[in-house]
């Protein structure tokens, strides 16, 4: 039985840090979209944006003690993707 409990968790955190990659990528070309430059985004730049992004983000969603779990931890870390990318936006504005 407990090892039917390991490998839900497991699939769950890799789900998880799969759909945190996602997101990162979607808002890094979010970030470079919202630009005005005719050329549009360098792909290199907007992936490298979204792995710091992403390091970001599972760093928290995996060694940061929280009292909360589950997909409300995973809505916290999407916020908190989110933010980092407004706050590089106003940087770079």
């Amino acid at each position: 039985m407990d090892n039917h409990v390991t490998t839900l968790y497991f699939k769950s955190k890799t789900i998880s840090l799969v759909l945190l990659a996602a997101t990162a990528l979607i808002c890094s070309r979010l970030l470079f979209v919202l630009f005005n430059d005719p050329e549009g985004p360098n792909l290199l730049i907007v992936i490298v944006l979204a792995l710091v992004v992403y390091a970001v983000s599972a760093a928290v969603y995996l060694f940061v003690p929280a009292k909360i779990g589950g997909i409300a931890r995973l809505l916290v870390v999407v916020a908190i993707q989110l933010l980092s990318i407004i706050v590089i936006y106003l940087c770079m504005r």
